[in-house]
């Protein structure tokens, strides 16, 4: 009986300690270059669980659309220029929220891109609070809308299944911009801008307002941000995502091929105690 205890307990550490290796360790593959590391994305667990179940959440992007709306009005008050009005937005965490995705990072211990594919397929993605009604009304006031997103054009399909399901308007050709050859969306701002006088742009990351705030320290974005105080709450609209974003590659200094040990240090480091 002893051995048998003994044969039982080994074979238990070993099961332990496979399914620990599946769980720490994995070989990701980005853009053909192989990086082993160590996952643990519990770090992002306050951050999805405050997105899904805080009710200032919520109130956070009902304050945004209705002071969108508030902007639009009075711009309307006094416009006479020759080009049509247009409201830019982007699309993830802007218009429609990708939280569970996140969510499945931390309970199954992967990152993006890993399954992302299969989530833009889902088309599952519920709207954020208040989005929806929001473009309505913009479309209704006869301001167009233009969805300028870094999904990809493959993902397109899916994406436009998704959204009109969700009530979106103008989800066709025409008003949906994906990423094609460069993750900066000033040429696709700018595209609009040919045809539209631009009233409004809205989104999670400060990427989708201006190219004035690519690839800045996270010290030059407070400044940037700072001298262009004036434009929020009037022409920049901005939608809470604690999840990710570009202020975390300001944190990660665009390093991206540091470790996650390494990644979770440089966050630390970047904490200010009492």
């Amino acid at each position: 009986m002893k051995n048998l205890f003994v044969v039982v307990l080994v074979g238990l550490l070993t099961l332990t300690a496979c399914q620990t290796e599946r769980i720490v360790e994995k070989t990701v593959i980005v853009h053909d270059t192989v990086y082993v590391n160590n996952f643990d994305y519990d770090y992002m667990l306050m951050a999805v669980l405050w997105y899904q179940t805080s009710a200032e959440m919520r109130a956070m992007c009902y304050q945004a659309f209705n002071t969108a709306r508030i902007s639009i009005d009075q711009t309307l008050e006094s416009y006479k220029g020759p080009k049509k009005l247009a409201v830019v937005v982007d699309i993830d965490e802007t218009m429609v929220d990708n939280s569970p995705y996140e969510a499945a990072n931390i309970l199954g211990n992967f990152g993006y891109p890993e399954r992302w594919g299969e989530w833009i397929d889902k088309a599952s993605a519920t709207a954020i609070p208040g989005a929806v009604e929001f473009m309505k009304y913009a479309v209704s006031k006869g301001v167009d809308v233009f969805y300028v997103s870094n999904r990809k054009i493959a993902e397109k399909d899916a994406t436009i299944k998704n959204m009109r399901a969700l009530g979106f308007p103008m989800i066709d050709d025409e008003h949906l911009l994906l990423r094609d050859k460069t993750s900066s969306k000033n040429e696709r701002r700018d595209k609009v801008s040919a045809t539209h006088n631009i009233v409004l742009l809205i989104g999670d990351n400060m990427n989708d307002f201006s190219g004035i705030f690519e690839n800045k320290t996270v010290d030059d974005r407070f400044t940037v941000t700072d001298e262009n105080k004036s434009e929020f709450g009037k022409r920049f609209i901005v939608l809470p995502n604690p999840m990710y974003g570009d202020w975390e590659s300001a944190v990660l200094k665009y390093n991206f091929k540091q470790t996650n040990e390494q990644k979770d240090s440089v966050r630390k480091e970047n904490l200010r105690g009492m």
